[in-house]
């Protein structure tokens, strides 16, 4: 178990710190604790991330949920979504980390998942158990706002 712990726990982490950037330590325990709780219904030992990654993410967001309360996004993090921004300089400001830690839990959700995890929308609606056409305009949503709050 001390194994998987720290296999699993850097992964964890990191999707936690972008889903629930208010509480990213809490999300963490939650998550780690469902997965363990749930180990026994692995099927396949191969597909361990991404049972976790659905784990992380389900618990990510009901704390995200929980806390309410939002923080700026890591500067490691704003980079990695540097391609959803009209041509901006290679500084990234404290603005954008605020821009996105304002959107809505769903929307940070979905552009996590699309844009740092690399997900797609049947697997990013799976992970979150909500319909293929819900996770596309919530993703659309998302990109808009993201835009429209850059260029104001």
């Amino acid at each position: 178990m001390d194994d998987l712990l720290k296999l699993i726990t850097p992964y964890v982490t990191r999707l936690c710190a972008s889903i629930a950037p208010a509480d990213p330590a809490d999300a963490v325990q939650e998550s780690l604790l469902a997965g363990f709780r749930g180990l026994r219904g692995l099927r396949e030992p191969v597909a361990v991330y991404g049972w976790v990654r659905a784990v992380t993410v389900r618990e990510a967001v009901r704390v995200a949920r929980r806390t309410g309360a939002e923080t700026p996004a890591a500067s490691e993090q704003i980079a990695r979504l540097r391609d959803l921004l009209p041509a901006v300089g290679t500084d990234l400001t404290t603005e954008v980390r605020d821009l996105l830690a304002r959107l809505p839990v769903q929307h940070r959700t979905v552009l996590v998942l699309r844009e740092l995890e690399g997900l797609d929308e049947r697997t990013m609606a799976e992970l979150l158990d909500v319909p293929e056409g819900t996770v596309k305009s919530r993703l659309s949503r998302a990109r808009s706002s993201f835009r429209k709050a850059w260029t104001r």
